[in-house]
């Protein structure tokens, strides 16, 4: 039998729901040390004794020295910022009523639909990946998947930092094995109810957003502008220093079920040493299985947590520091959007590309995991 190539995959569009509402490093920090002044207070018996920790105020120059973030976009404000609260609130929605993250997923997935030049008749696959989901079942991938007239099949998959990389390759395994020909992977990354809003080293890393990417085989492709995926790279390594444990598991396990650790903790200083050099390395070994170096590369979209993790990561890469053009950051402003961040830089740095420039799509985190996607304008 005559050899067939394997298709060519293309990403044809991508899009992002950005929240009305945003927080800045100033309330935060106001809020915060209100709440800690007021915990100190009431605690200091305790605290003198030596039972209780006490709760050291934070500062702006601290969160942005430390992370890069100047501010974040949240779903609400509301309840994040009062004293007696310190989490957002979220009117519970009838199971009759769309779903949180199925509503921001929904956003996000009509804009890159439009971009791509597809409707939901075209697709016949959606991948829900992000951090966390709302709920284990039915799927938000199934809600998203009715709401937008989609028929063929939907999943949801967890991935932590790695989790909308890791959609994308399931994506295109999909398409090159043919059990899909065009899949709408949605990433709805509302991440602040799982923040500890009453820990210092982790109450401004995070931000909500959706973002969502349609790809499909590029024969079937009629947008402007796409991108070619020339390759697709995955490792992971198991670690606990950056963990949430919150789970149906607590049900039986009689504990407080909102405890410090079924919340997001992480030992930031580990994270740092451990991650980034196995980032870099994956980012050049993945390159080199193309015949390609670092300075081929026209544009990295990195994932978006902490600016000193993103620095040393492209120092290491390319022997030099990165102007923004190279690798652009966005986690001013959106702050660290857990698995959403690399696809927010593609999205909205995608543009100034050549036909033939190369660009590389990166994920790096909780894990550990690491996950790329090598792409070419077309």
């Amino acid at each position: 039998m005559p050899h067939t190539a394997p298709p060519k995959i293309v990403i044809s569009g991508s899009g992002i729901w950005t929240p009305p509402e945003m927080i800045t490093n100033e309330e935060l920090v106001e809020s915060y040390n209100a709440y800690a002044r007021k915990f100190n207070d009431d605690h200091a018996a305790q605290i003198a004794a030596g039972t209780i920790e006490e709760k050291y105020p934070s500062s702006e120059r601290f969160i942005e020295k430390a992370s890069g973030i100047k501010a974040r976009y949240v779903y609400t404000r509301d309840g994040i910022l009062d004293t007696e609260r310190m989490r957002p609130s979220f009117p519970e929605r009838r199971e009759d009523e769309l779903g949180y993250q199925a509503e921001i997923g929904i956003s996000a997935a009509r804009e890159a639909l439009e971009a791509a030049g597809k409707t939901g008749a075209d697709v016949d696959a959606v991948i829900v990946a992000a951090a966390y989901t709302q709920r284990p079942y039915p799927a938000i991938a199934i809600e998203i998947q009715e709401a937008l007239g989609i028929d063929g099949f939907a999943f949801d998959m967890l991935g932590a930092c790695s989790a909308a990389t890791f959609g994308l390759h399931r994506a295109y395994d999909s398409l090159r094995s043919g059990s899909a020909k065009c899949v709408l992977a949605v990433n709805p990354e509302l991440v602040t109810p799982q923040v500890n809003f009453c820990d210092r080293d982790s109450h401004f890393i995070f931000g909500d957003v959706a973002t969502a990417v349609i790809m499909e085989r590029l024969d079937t492709c009629t947008a402007p502008a796409c991108h070619e995926i020339l390759s697709t790279k995955a490792l992971t390594r198991f670690s606990s220093n950056i963990r949430c444990n919150f789970g149906h598991m607590i049900y039986a396990h009689d504990v407080e079920p909102f405890g410090w650790d079924k919340l997001f903790h992480q030992s930031g200083r580990k994270v740092f040493e451990e991650v980034s050099p196995v980032a870099a390395r994956h980012i050049r070994e993945h390159l080199e299985s193309l015949g390609l170096t670092p300075d081929d590369v026209k544009r990295f979209w990195l994932h978006q947590a902490n600016i000193n993790m993103n620095n040393m990561v492209i120092k290491e890469v390319l022997g030099r520091e990165a102007e923004n053009d190279l690798a652009p950051i966005v986690l001013d402003r959106y702050g660290n959007a857990a698995s959403a961040g690399s696809i927010i830089a593609f999205h909205l740095y995608r543009d100034g590309l050549e036909k033939g420039d190369v660009g590389m799509i990166c994920s790096f985190g909780a894990g550990y995991s690491v996950g790329s996607l090598v792409v070419q304008r077309r």
